[in-house]
């Protein structure tokens, strides 16, 4: 593992950037071109073999997007990164550079409602098959290992229960049996958790989510501990699937990343205030947070999380009816899915981020209909927390008109 040669806090703002080489300016330029030109022929070939460095085609490389793969390789303690057009993009990209038509993929239990549509395609196009099962033990997973087995995917902590994975126990098995690990760190940020440092192969992030943190992007990275891996998958999969990030939208990922711990602290900070106000409320049956003291697997989220998140998820009294009422009587908080951003957003992941899991599925991965997840935005916390008592003060009024 390449170690952190600075504190996250300077990492995100100066990593992979030199001034002097760009003409001094300050702020990292937006090379917003398609395609480079050549001195000669016989530089476009030395290029093109791969015997002298330089640009050739945007696909393939961008000095703006360049500048944010170094410093995600940087903040998440790998040899190299790839940026992606989406977070799908960049899972796609290493499923498929993982695994032929015959192997067999490992889940945690949980998982992103498009990660397991791209699973399922795979599985009926090309005889990729997965399972989805608990990841608590060392025990769990060693049961669940089949010999097409290649990879573990994890994600942790999972959406939108705020399950937990231990990490050491999955580098474990991983070691003993040879086995690729994919771990999803959209939730945490690379400010919370840094997957590698448990012995994970790769960590992926939707970058649209904290990593820009201002809602205007959509983006996806890859992280890999092996740079020679990694600039296979790039003149590979990357390349040739095409699913790459655009110059500018890089260029936004750089402006909003220098903020991610200035962001991940407030939006901690929020969160924690607001699962102290849930458990008071009476309609709230259930409250999903890593670090709240009645979470089973608080013990595994304080050996791989710094803090708790900015994700709450937690079950109303009643079902869809009083979830989707619930959602309906706030105003400053907005029903949307996506997280991350500075703005307070609250989603239905049954009807929602997860609808195209079949309910037997999403029953066995502990989402009810009765479930809400919350993304705690960067507002004051005593103007959410009213907008909430607000909503909660207007399903109580409706039940009592039942």
């Amino acid at each position: 593992m390449m170690k952190p040669s600075a504190k996250i806090e300077t990492a995100v703002i100066h990593k992979g950037y030199d001034s002097t080489v760009h003409h001094d300016s300050l702020a990292t330029p937006l090379y917003q071109t398609s395609t480079y030109s050549f001195s000669s022929a016989q530089e476009g070939e030395a290029r093109f073999a791969g015997e002298a460095p330089g640009n050739i085609y945007s696909r393939l490389g961008n000095p703006t997007v360049r500048v944010l793969e170094e410093r995600m390789a940087e903040i998440e303690g790998g040899q190299s990164a790839l940026a992606f057009g989406s977070g799908m993009a960049a899972a796609s990209a290493i499923l498929v550079h993982l695994t032929k038509a015959g192997d067999h993929v490992l889940c945690s239990r949980g998982i992103y409602g498009c990660t397991f549509g791209l699973l399922g395609i795979m599985e009926e196009k090309y005889n990729i098959t997965h399972s989805l099962i608990e990841m608590t033990t060392v025990l769990q997973i060693e049961q669940a290992i089949l010999p097409e087995t290649k990879v573990i995917y994890v994600e942790t902590p999972i959406n939108p229960t705020m399950e937990l994975v231990n990490l050491r126990a999955v580098e474990s098995v991983a070691k003993k049996h040879g086995l690729r690990v994919v771990v999803d760190n959209t939730f945490s940020s690379p400010y919370l958790q840094n997957p590698i440092q448990f012995g994970a192969d790769f960590v992926l992030h939707s970058a649209t989510k904290y990593l820009n943190g201002h809602g205007d992007v959509i983006g996806g990275i890859l992280v890999g501990k092996e740079a020679e891996e990694m600039q296979t998958i790039r003149m590979t999969v990357q390349k040739d699937f095409g699913g790459i990030m655009s110059p500018f939208d890089a260029w936004l990922l750089l402006r909003g990343l220098k903020t991610l711990h200035v962001r991940m602290d407030r939006h901690v900070d929020n969160a924690e205030k607001i699962v102290a106000f849930l458990r008071g409320e009476q309609a709230v049956k259930r409250i999903f947070y890593p670090f709240d003291a009645a979470h089973p697997q608080m013990s595994i989220a304080k050996d791989q999380m710094r803090r708790g998140g900015g994700l709450i998820s937690f079950e109303l009294e009643g079902g869809k009816k009083q979830a989707q009422d619930f959602l309906n009587a706030l105003s400053l908080i907005k029903i949307a899915v996506s997280l991350g951003d500075a703005e307070t957003l609250i989603q239905h992941p049954a009807t929602m981020t997860h609808a195209v899991v079949p309910p037997e599925e999403r029953e066995r991965m502990g989402i009810s209909d009765s479930l809400v997840r919350l993304s705690v935005g960067l507002e004051h916390v005593d103007d959410l927390m009213q907008d909430l008592q607000h909503a909660f003060a207007q399903i109580k009024s409706n039940l009592q008109e039942i």
